[in-house]
């Protein structure tokens, strides 16, 4: 498939086709507090971060975010255990501080559902690799959610990540694999990556499942149990990630 893949700073037209590309996101992936706040701020703030793909017929296809962070600063010389929320907090304290930013983090990568199984993931990663280069950085890691988990929810994310399979070595989740052929090495795991709190009524509607029971409660895409406590009103889902380092 011929692409064409760009910064949404050099095609701002995309922004709509970008928002509206059907994607299969669990409908709970859209309630992290964290991302409500800040992933349109990235699209405001920092464009030249974002990547857009079309087809060569102008159908949209594909999106990746990127944020800029200062690594080397007191209390984070180290890649966080709360992954994608903290990692977003970092950027845009940067940000706002005016800090020098010295590396930075992958944040999604979506292809329209029309376009899966193209290889278009692992053409979106090699942009953002590039585009990193670009800005002038040598380092790019990504707090990865590897896609296969969900089918494994009740294992182990610490024995999961570095799971790999005998015939060549390679990572045995699919995302992770693709992650390692473009060049990132596996250096660790994000166990608190991503909060989703709601209420035991929220969770029916994102879910359609009843919630009416304390305890842990599988759900169709993500890659742990949710935690219930059906008896005091509320849910909270707590996503492991992946960190994995590109250097450049």
């Amino acid at each position: 498939m011929d692409l064409n893949i760009s910064t949404l700073a050099e095609r701002p037209e995309l922004e709509g086709p970008m928002w509206d590309m059907r994607h299969l996101w669990p409908e709970f992936m859209m309630h992290d507090p964290v991302g409500w706040a800040n992933m349109g701020q990235i699209v405001r703030q920092l464009p030249e971060y974002v990547l857009v793909a079309t087809d060569a017929d102008g159908r949209f296809v594909a999106r990746g975010f990127s944020v800029p962070f200062r690594m080397d600063l007191d209390g984070r010389r180290a890649l966080p255990d709360r992954g994608w929320d903290e990692v977003l907090l970092w950027a845009f304290s940067d940000l706002k501080q005016g800090r020098e930013p010295d590396t930075v983090s992958a944040i999604e990568i979506t292809v329209d559902k029309a376009f899966l199984g193209q290889g278009v993931s692992h053409r979106m990663l090699t942009a953002l690799r590039e585009n990193t280069a670009a800005r002038g950085f040598s380092e790019l890691v990504a707090p990865v959610r590897p896609n296969g988990k969900h089918l494994e929810a009740g294992a182990s994310i610490h024995e999961y990540a570095f799971r790999t399979r005998a015939s060549d070595g390679l990572p045995h989740d699919p995302w992770l694999r693709v992650h390692v052929r473009a060049g990132g090495t596996i250096e660790a795991v994000a166990p608190a990556s991503m909060t989703v709190p709601g209420s035991v009524d929220q969770w029916r509607k994102w879910t359609g499942l009843p919630f009416d029971t304390d305890g842990p409660v599988e759900v169709g895409g993500a890659l742990v149990p949710v935690h219930c406590e059906a008896s005091r009103g509320y849910a909270v889902y707590v996503e492991p990630n992946v960190w994995v380092r590109h250097r450049i």
